[in-house]
């Protein structure tokens, strides 16, 4: 009988324990965009009025917002992309470089938090394979995004991280033609976990393209990967933001909240379409999106050259 107890007590310490743990990946992010938030209007409230807040809803506001739904449905079901799409969008319509960075970097801090509830709602997160990318991804995040304040030129590696995805993306179609996807063991996470940080900060993209692309192409499952890439995407966004903040100040506030809310109110479209869309297609999308990606980075640089 006291054996059965103990059994019992045990169960429900463990349900009790399995319980929060899993409230803990939705309050977490939700306690940290709503402190941002505060700090923001706290900060910058002399910026706003209310003249200014019904002129800004025109249709530079619609593009804005567009163009932040559409970048998190790519992020969201792909696993990547939406710092690269944005921000060539941004740059098409012909906002300044320095207002689409600061903008595409704030407004990612609040969309990745939005997709990293999603998918962990929709059950697509592998909590094991999170843990293993955040604490790496979060340091080398903080430490790209202090080097390219004070140090190094961003524009001067992006040809070498470009050359290196569309080896990935040629990897991961072969992967998905192939009768057969054998799985291999991923070692070394925390390195890639690193230089994803580190890159995506750096080249103002890169996260999922790096981690995404290199899981993907050792066979591990989409959909797990997609929403494990993404949750721990969240934590790499908030540290890489906070740091150019606190380095470059904020502009471009039409562009912040139009990326924002046009990402929050995709996020959980985009992570219920992970489940829906099957293996082989995902992943030659994934890799024909990286290779047109690439050569857009690619042409941009030898455009400049000559």
């Amino acid at each position: 009988m006291n054996m059965e107890k103990e059994l019992k007590i045990n169960n429900v310490g463990i349900k009790a324990y399995t319980a929060i743990n899993a409230k803990l990946w939705v309050v977490i992010p939700v306690i940290l965009l709503a402190g941002l938030l505060v700090t923001l209007m706290y900060n910058h409230h002399a910026d706003f009025s209310w003249n200014g807040f019904v002129e800004g809803f025109d249709q530079n506001f619609l593009v804005f917002f567009a163009i932040g739904a559409f970048a998190q449905l790519v992020d969201g079901t792909l696993g990547m992309g939406y710092g690269a799409t944005s921000t060539s969008f941004l740059l098409a319509y012909g906002v300044p470089p320095v207002i689409s960075s600061t903008g595409v970097h704030v407004a990612e801090m609040f969309t990745t938090g939005a997709s990293a509830i999603s998918h962990h709602k929709f059950g697509n997160i592998n909590k094991k394979l999170v843990k293993n990318l955040l604490i790496p991804g979060v340091l080398g995040s903080v430490a790209g995004a202090y080097l390219l304040s004070d140090v190094i030129n961003g524009d001067v590696i992006k040809p070498f991280i470009a050359v290196y995805m569309i080896v990935l993306a040629v990897v991961i179609i072969k992967k998905a033609l192939a009768k057969t996807i054998v799985k291999k063991k991923t070692k070394k996470l925390g390195i890639l976990a690193t230089f994803g940080g580190f890159m995506d900060a750096v080249g103002g993209g890169g996260w999922g393209p790096i981690v995404t692309s290199t899981l993907l192409g050792r066979g591990r499952n989409p959909r797990y990967t997609i929403g494990s890439v993404n949750a721990a995407e969240f934590a790499i966004s908030f540290a890489s933001g906070i740091t150019f903040m606190l380095f470059g100040g904020i502009h471009g506030w039409q562009v912040i909240i139009g990326l924002i809310l046009g990402g929050v109110i995709a996020a959980p479209l985009g992570a219920y379409l992970v489940n829906r869309i099957k293996r082989k297609p995902m992943m030659v999308a994934v890799g024909v999106l990286i290779i047109l990606l690439s050569l857009k980075t690619l042409s941009k640089i030898i455009v400049n050259i000559f």
